[in-house]
């Protein structure tokens, strides 16, 4: 199988569109012609940690690919000029009609998927939510379903990537710390 790794996938500048677009060690791609200098940069996505009165974990069913039909965390990615707090807010709100009442910074990850047969570079920041109720939760956007499973019973080879399985298995353990 080819790699989806950019340096593989991406052959002509997006500026001139001359094909000595060269890949550099630094993640960065050069262009001959036009000096068009591009780097590689992990893009932001954000993930909420809902925990209801029962301490069960909030997870939903993603709708779409890639990862189409595992768990995943609530959330999604950073709009442009959009603050990762105002962007958790959003997505909350747009995947389940959520209203997110307190949320406190836990960790980041990075992750790597492919889409469209380019590997795509996140950097995932989750938090820790406490959400105003439950009453009027649906699933909307991209997830089918969620559901809130017990902590213990989490099976992390159902969940999407391998960042999120690790904000949950760090969240999961700090809770068996306390």
């Amino acid at each position: 199988m080819k790699s989806t790794l950019p340096q593989n996938t991406i052959h002509f500048c997006p500026k001139c569109g001359s094909n000595e677009f060269t890949f550099h060690e630094d993640q960065s791609f050069l262009c001959d012609k036009c000096q068009f200098h591009l780097y590689i940069n992990s893009s932001a996505a954000v993930a909420a940690l809902i925990i209801n009165d029962k301490d069960e974990i909030l997870l939903t069913k993603r709708a779409v690919n890639p990862h189409k039909g595992m768990l995943d965390l609530p959330g999604g990615f950073v709009d442009i000029m959009e603050t990762a707090e105002n962007a958790l807010i959003r997505e909350i709100k747009e995947e389940l009609n959520l209203d997110i009442d307190k949320f406190d910074y836990f960790m980041s990850s990075p992750n790597e998927y492919i889409f469209g047969g380019l590997s795509v570079f996140t950097l995932d920041l989750a938090y820790i939510c406490t959400v105003k109720n439950f009453n009027n939760m649906h699933a909307k956007d991209d997830i089918s379903e969620f559901r809130f499973c017990k902590l213990s019973d989490l099976v992390f080879e159902n969940i999407c990537t391998g960042s999120i399985s690790k904000i949950i298995q760090t969240f999961v353990n700090k809770k068996g710390e306390q």
